[in-house]
């Protein structure tokens, strides 16, 4: 047993999967998959690519430097007409933005504990308490300030939506020669240009760059253990990414095969009962609740460590400081969900806070990984190759999603 834990190493990346399969992964995985079939998983296995390249940087630069990129951005940008609009840059995208998706999290692990619970339609009081009750889970986890307590929740919760959301795609008995078919071949019917811009910015988020880079330095002290990070990253990335796909394929082979329709993931898990049982139904459920929850967990986890960073602060769990950060996030999300508030402007905002942010973030990120004081651990010149691809197609990404939260696409 000792030796299997030894070999996977798994840990921080984990946090990373833990972050981008949350409800808005699940809800446009399910639309994609209810709309196009199989016809988008190549994007989504562009995602898992472009996620591992830029998570691999990430967490040598924490590993070698024993900082976060935010401290990292920090140290670079030394002249004050570029440091402080980049920090405002940041400090908006990531609280603002993340306050927006917290509330996102908690609503989404609220609908996996109604269909749970059977109770869909609860009445307002119920719809309070779900939300609330959500939000004093994250918040206890967060507050013990262990990083093994942290983690292991996560792994928890990573293995939980593993099994969930597998078991119902099994349950699916999805289209093979099709699956495989999505994954290998581009394809982009009518109208699904957003859609796939859509399931690649869910998987590949600029905050989760800051989460590794910092989390990584609380599990291993020092460069000659970047093999066992990238173990960790060769493991939970792609095991969050086949986790993305089963959803898809659930989808396409639950509504787009059968030709009907959805507007939510919990419609999606409520209609799953009449075609294949309730077990499909509390499976969504599950999963749908793990999602939430442990996005719940690491929004305002990034928050802290993105926001201690750049405002040169330590990252300590434990800092009243650290706390009050994550803290504002989980309460700002809690109050919006619990209003039943569509919280258009915030994500409006957030939409192009992080559509701004992903190839600022990339190219800082390539920047500092061609450090000299990084040494034999800088970036090779095929690295480089790789991590300028992902920040081309995050700079198309990023305009696109800059014109759609504009109303200009």
């Amino acid at each position: 047993m000792l030796k299997i834990r030894k070999s996977l190493s798994i840990g921080p990346a984990t946090m990373v999967a833990a972050a981008f399969i949350g409800p808005g992964t699940v809800i446009t995985a399910s639309l994609a998959g209810a709309n196009y079939g199989y016809a988008l998983l190549w994007a989504l296995l562009f995602a898992i690519v472009a996620s591992i390249i830029l998570q691999e940087m990430s967490a040598r630069l924490g590993l070698v430097t024993g900082e976060g990129l935010g401290e990292n951005i920090r140290d670079v940008l030394r002249q004050p007409l570029l440091r402080w609009p980049a920090m405002a840059l940041v400090i908006s995208a990531i609280v603002i933005g993340n306050a927006a998706y917290e509330s996102g999290n908690l609503a989404g692990a609220s609908a996996g504990l109604k269909l749970l619970a059977g109770s869909e339609t609860s009445p307002a009081d119920s719809r309070t308490l779900w939300p609330l009750l959500v939000a004093a889970i994250a918040a206890t986890l967060l507050w013990s300030g262990s990083y093994r307590v942290i983690e292991r929740a996560l792994i928890a919760l990573v293995a939980l939506m593993s099994l969930a959301f597998l078991f119902t795609f099994a349950l699916t008995r999805p289209d093979l020669g099709g699956l495989f078919s999505g994954l290998l071949l581009p394809n982009l019917p009518s109208g699904a240009t957003l859609t796939a811009i859509a399931l690649i910015g869910t998987t590949v988020v600029p905050y989760n760059l800051f989460l590794h880079s910092s989390s990584v330095s609380q599990k291993w002290q020092s460069a000659e253990q970047l093999p066992l990070a990238r173990r960790d990253i060769f493991f939970s990335i792609p095991l969050g990414g086949l986790i993305s796909i089963a959803i898809a394929a659930t989808a396409a082979s639950a509504f787009f095969t059968h030709q009907l329709s959805i507007s939510s993931a919990s419609e999606m898990a409520r209609s799953l009962e009449p075609l294949f049982g309730s077990g499909a139904r509390y499976c969504m459920g599950i999963g749908l609740f793990a999602a939430g929850i442990s996005s719940a967990l690491t929004a305002p986890l990034a928050s802290s460590y993105a926001l201690c960073g750049v405002l040169g602060k330590p990252a300590d769990l434990k800092a009243l400081h650290f706390r009050a950060i994550w803290l504002t996030i989980i309460v700002i999300g809690a109050v919006v969900a619990i209003q039943g508030i569509r919280p258009l402007r915030l994500i409006w905002f957030a939409q192009i806070a992080n559509g701004l942010l992903l190839p600022i973030i990339t190219a800082f990120l390539l920047w500092t990984m061609n450090s000299v004081r990084l040494g034999q651990h800088r970036n090779t010149w095929w690295q480089n190759t790789l991590g300028a691809v992902v920040l081309l197609i995050s700079l198309v990404l990023g305009g696109r999603s800059l014109l759609s939260a504009l109303g200009w696409l």
